[in-house]
């Protein structure tokens, strides 16, 4: 199907977002590391980026993150006009030892920023990459012997993300933090410690509820405490089977939970969707509501198409308890 058909045909956003939902400020989108895996090239399905982009649009999203292969600059403009979606975010993987990041790191940073900046996108969202050592204990990095950042480690790792953050910021764009499985920054702790030493004005927490789930946190609770820091969202729910594989080291490290399919379409895991939602709500958050799914057993575009509906669905039930509400407050 070409741009030209999906831009010819219906839009499905308007039927998806209805007048009384919740969270009306909120802009819907989604990654698409469904179909394309950026860190497990066996998980790639090869799909070119065009016909992802129609897939995103046809299945009711606003916006993308940028994918393997998709244009650059003018031309990406241009396909994301044609089907009427925008470039919400570019992610940042940072290579990281326990020293913090590495020596090229600020070189990478730029070129995603680059990328950012020329294909009219929104925010650049920063995590630091899988690292050796705590990518195998990804989900119990709590235990005694997992590496950690060294307190030099954690002055880099501040110092290179406000560098970047301060570069992204005065180019008219956003920045945000994604904690993240595998990674430095990924318990509760971890990330308490991150969110005291980032400038607020700079930059924010990109909470990904399902990486804060398999990190040990309660994402209904991080959203509650850090209120205003959280400034982009990922939803992505949780399998408890592989969750407790990666818990009790049956399942070794979080390559390997990907390719068990830890993260599943929404509603069909652990993650309280609701709860998430109504306590964004509770705050009227109008940023991102990132719709995420690292791998999928059947065909990524049921997989993207599952998660809007069943987002669309929990927008409405909060929307229409939160008009209850009301009606029965007057």
């Amino acid at each position: 199907m070409s741009a030209r058909d999906v831009s010819a045909r219906p839009d499905l956003r308007s039927s998806l977002r209805r007048t009384g939902d919740a969270l009306p400020g909120a802009s819907i989108g989604t990654v698409p590391i469904l179909w394309n895996n950026v860190d497990l090239v066996d998980l790639r399905h090869g799909t070119d980026a065009s016909t992802i982009l129609d897939e995103i649009a046809r299945t009711g999203y606003e916006g993308t993150q940028l994918g393997i292969g998709f244009p650059e600059g003018a031309a990406l403009r241009d396909a994301l006009a044609e089907r009427r979606l925008r470039l919400a975010e570019v992610y940042l993987s940072i290579p990281a030892t326990v020293d913090g990041p590495t020596a090229e790191s600020m070189a990478i940073g730029r070129e995603r920023a680059r990328l950012l900046h020329d294909g009219g996108g929104e925010v650049l969202v920063m995590a630091l990459d899988l690292s050796p050592g705590r990518e195998e204990r990804a989900g119990r990095a709590s235990e005694p012997g997992t590496p950690v950042l060294t307190d030099g480690g954690w002055d880099a790792l501040l110092a290179t993300v406000h560098a970047l953050a301060t570069e992204v910021v005065a180019a008219g764009h956003r920045a945000a933090f994604h904690p993240h499985g595998g990674t430095f920054v990924e318990t509760p702790a971890e990330v308490e410690r991150l969110v005291a030493g980032l400038d607020p004005s700079l930059i924010g927490i990109c909470l990904d509820v399902g990486h804060c789930t398999v990190g040990g946190g309660d994402p209904v609770s991080a959203l509650r405490d850090l209120g205003d820091r959280v400034t982009h969202i990922h939803l992505k729910d949780v399998d408890p089977v592989v969750l407790d594989g990666l818990r009790t080291g049956s399942v070794p490290g979080f390559g390997a939970a990907i390719r068990a399919r830890l993260f599943t379409e929404l509603g069909a895991g652990v993650v309280d969707l609701d709860g998430v939602l109504a306590a964004a709500a509770e705050r009227a958050y109008d940023g991102w509501l990132m719709v995420e799914q690292d791998s999928t057993w059947g065909p990524p575009s049921e997989s993207a198409a599952i998660g809007r509906r069943v987002l669309a669905a929990a927008l409405r039930r909060l929307g229409s308890g939160s008009q209850r509400d009301d009606e029965e407050g007057r």
